[in-house]
């Protein structure tokens, strides 16, 4: 990454969240990659597919370029963009995922920042630059989701396995300062 090129330091954010992201589903057994983990129905797989179909739309469409894949009728219907149907493999999303990722990286690499276009959802014109700062924002929100996600599927946390971003506390410090924060919420129950 050169410091000095605006353009390289946005697209290795944006990498740098791509990995992020990948990183949840590694080591995750099909139940736990698939299973509704809130009472919306969020889940790792269907976060995966929702930011893949995204960056698509955004780095494509926007700027008149082709998504080079076809996309199933369904998946326009009310939240068909976050989930893996039965019929979609882990490895069907993992491959929208990598086809977005390299449809995202040429698109930058073939445009100046400034470059415009149209988003149509927003009914706005927008730059290239902009664009890449939205999707960031977008993976990062959303690797969030997947980070809560996947502490409570198995304690995993971070951006990658060897970077939690969290003190270095043995378990057990964890478990008692979980408790002391549990003690605190008890005092204030109706």
């Amino acid at each position: 990454m050169d410091i000095n090129d605006p353009k390289s330091v946005l697209f290795r954010y944006l990498d740098v969240a791509h990995d992020a992201l990948l990183w949840k589903l590694e080591g995750v057994s099909e139940y736990d990659a698939r299973r509704p983990l809130t009472p919306t129905g969020t889940n790792l797989l269907g976060i995966v597919k929702h930011v893949a179909l995204v960056e698509l739309g955004y780095f494509t469409e926007v700027f008149g370029r082709p998504m080079g894949i076809e996309l199933p009728d369904d998946v326009m219907e009310a939240n068909a963009d976050m989930y893996a149907t039965a019929e979609e493999t882990r490895d069907d999303i993992l491959a929208l995922f990598a086809h977005a990722r390299a449809k995202a990286a040429a698109t930058i690499d073939e445009l100046d920042l400034d470059h415009r276009g149209h988003v149509p959802w927003w009914q706005q014109d927008v730059t290239l630059q902009w664009i890449i700062i939205h999707m960031t924002a977008e993976i990062h929100r959303h690797l969030g989701h997947a980070d809560i996600l996947r502490e409570n599927v198995d304690g995993a946390v971070g951006y990658r396995e060897d970077a939690t971003n969290l003190p270095p506390e043995e378990e057990a410090n964890w478990a008692a300062h979980y408790e002391q924060l549990a003690a605190i919420a008890d005092g204030f129950a109706p």
